[in-house]
């Protein structure tokens, strides 16, 4: 097996905006089970460190308590009245999903409450001068939550977060009582789901339900900063910042951009309204140079400040542009750029959705970067903020899909459901430096009027490109009619060919290289589109294939490429790691070789500077048209 060397740890710089957690203390009753693989971060989790960081960098401040940890557990009957005040028998840690190993439950519930208790510090004086927020960074799918017995949030969606302002539920001091129940119809169709499945099997998995992302308290005044929409505008040498914020009529926002402790910019204005941060000779977020400034958001009353968040962005423009070649090419601060990803999935064989730890969140994408990826694309999942946060930090070019529904029809119902989740994503995630285009549709999977969505979706955030469906090629996709500023060809083993055509084209799922390593491989049937017999033919094959998508490069005027994938999810075994992360499949050093040659000619190509003449396609002899 190929060596390990290339499974770096990064060193990244510290932020201080990004608070910890105190330490939660332990509770008793809580056992994991045993997953089919285990990580190298599987037997790190525990009741006292279960995702202690702050789960919100873009929104941060230094007064919290973390409510992950261990919960009281039970399967939940429809119309059963919640169990306020009342022990349950089960035991689960929060925030792993119910079918997770790390959970301690590990098997599927439809319905299912959980409960534990809170003390508000005395501190805080939630209701005197303040409210207190209530936090939950995503639950699949519908939730109800109760305070003390009070209904305080009822929230549909299993990707978005949401909170809940539970002042008034809260009595007194001492322990407060919290209870959540949960349903998550998974196979009804109505719903995102994304690949969960409760009978899992090829290229679907298992599900995620329940609570699966952080859960956590703050204190706020009130008058408080609720959210920021930030939007890079570098021919202004600014940042488009809007503050939405809760009973600041009559306050001034004042916000100021920082490069370290060097203050850049300031601006202020009324909360809601957009303003203008300067931010002179700009120093420009790219993969080569993830820069990313330091922002502080206060809100004055007259001459005191009322609240104070902290924050961050980068600096970068993501467009289309004519090549040298006349041919739209995909363009990042104005310049093309060949976007050589990886398909992400997201999946654990310990946490299902939900990394074991933080520093397991980050690692797939550190081995983008040592692999010398530049882009990633999100496949059919969200993820907890802090992952985007690794991908900004780290330099990466994201490509974000929208979970699918199942890929029946949807209903109008459905339809209507599928788009008020899909402005939702994107605008919690419109901020997120590192994010260059949505993707709304899959394969056609759940798709309907396509046209129609990508216009809503580049209405919603004109900054970005829209790739409307992808895999348009293929898979019963609706006809492709122009939509969006992308074309996406799918093509096993491929690469594929796109034709020319007026908007930018991208091979966005191509590869699929498999290779079984004994000792890491998950129950069932190991599946790939092509099998390898070991990590030097796997090795090979995927240089060869790197080398034919520079082909198509030449040929078509693509402007990227999406290798699957970066890891093996389940049955499926074509990643370039193994499931659980302990085994690296290939010879990294000539991975990365290969795929910044492909970035480097390719950039060539797009000046004009040198067109490199590569012999034919293996398999494709004197090819060098595109349909």
């Amino acid at each position: 097996m190929a060596a390990l060397a290339v499974m770096i740890a990064l060193s990244l710089p510290g932020d201080a905006a990004v608070p910890a957690a105190a330490a939660l203390p332990a509770a008793g009753g809580w056992q994991p089970k045993t997953p089919p693989l285990s990580t190298r971060w599987t037997h790190e989790v525990g009741p006292g460190n279960a995702l202690p960081e702050y789960p919100r960098p873009q929104l941060t401040r230094p007064r919290w308590q973390n409510l992950n940890g261990v919960w009281q557990f039970a399967p939940a009957a429809a119309g059963q009245t919640p169990p306020i005040g009342k022990d349950l028998a089960g035991r689960i840690l929060v925030p792993y999903p119910v079918e997770s190993a790390l959970s301690g439950i590990m098997r599927h519930e439809e319905r299912m409450w959980y409960r534990r208790t809170f003390t508000v510090p005395a501190g805080w004086q939630a209701g005197r001068d303040g409210r207190l927020l209530l936090h939950f960074g995503a639950v699949d799918y519908e939730a109800t939550v109760y305070v003390n017995g009070v209904r305080v949030a009822h929230h549909l969606g299993g990707y978005d977060a949401f909170s809940a302002d539970i002042t008034s539920a809260v009595h007194g001091s001492g322990p407060q009582d919290l209870v959540v129940g949960v349903y998550d119809p998974t196979n009804s169709g109505g719903q995102p789901v994304g690949k969960q499945r409760t009978s899992p099997g090829g290229i679907f998995y298992t599900p995620a339900s329940g609570i699966w992302q952080t859960v956590w308290l703050e204190p706020v005044p009130s008058a408080h900063v609720d959210s920021l929409d930030m939007t890079p505008d570098l021919p202004a040498g600014a940042l488009r910042l809007t503050v939405n914020a809760s009973n600041a009529d009559g306050d001034q926002v004042v916000a100021a951009a920082y490069d370290g402790d060097n203050l850049v910019g300031t601006a202020a204005g009324p909360a809601g309204a957009e303003l203008r941060v300067p931010v002179p000779e700009a120093k420009l977020w790219s993969p080569d140079n993830p820069f990313l400034y330091r922002l502080t958001v206060r809100i004055m009353r007259g001459a005191v400040t009322v609240d104070q968040v902290g924050s961050y962005f980068g600096m970068r423009s993501v467009g289309v542009a004519d090549g040298a070649d006349g041919r739209p090419r995909l363009t990042l601060n104005g310049k093309p750029v060949f976007a050589m990803a990886a398909l992400d999935q997201g999946f654990w064989p310990d946490g299902v959705y939900t990394a074991p730890t933080d520093d397991a969140l980050k690692f797939d994408l550190q081995q983008l970067k040592a692999l010398g990826f530049n882009a990633v694309r999100k496949h059919i999942k969200v993820e907890p903020a802090r992952w985007y946060y690794w991908a900004d930090k780290l330099g990466l070019l994201v490509w974000q899909d929208m979970p699918a529904m199942k890929t029946a029809a949807p209903t109008a119902d459905a339809q209507a459901e599928f788009g008020r989740e899909l402005h939702t994503m994107i605008g919690q995630h419109k901020s997120v430096t590192s994010i260059i285009g949505w993707i709304p549709f899959n394969e056609g999977w759940g798709a309907f009027d396509p046209a129609r969505v990508a216009a809503l979706v580049k209405s919603w955030d004109p900054s970005r490109l829209v790739d409307a469906d992808s895999g348009v090629n293929c898979c019963g996709s609706f006809p492709d009619d122009g939509e969006g500023d992308v074309y996406d060809d799918h093509t096993y083993v491929g690469p594929g060919a796109p034709p020319r055509v007026s908007r930018i084209a991208i091979d966005g799922e191509y590869g699929g290289l498999g290779l079984e390593v004994p000792g890491h491989l998950w129950p069932g049937n190991p599946q790939a589109y092509e099998m390898e017999p070991d990590s030097a033919t796997l090795t090979r094959r995927y240089v060869e294939l790197a080398h034919r998508l520079l082909q198509v490069q030449n040929a078509c005027g693509i402007s990227g490429g999406i290798y699957t994938q970066i890891t093996d999810v389940e049955n499926e075994v074509n990643g370039l790691f193994t499931y659980d992360r302990r085994v690296q499949k290939i010879d990294g050093a000539q991975i990365r070789n290969a795929n910044l040659a492909v970035e480097r000619d390719a950039q060539a190509a797009f000046d004009g500077t040198n067109a490199p003449a590569h012999p034919p396609w293996p398999g494709h002899p004197g090819r060098t048209a595109c349909p």
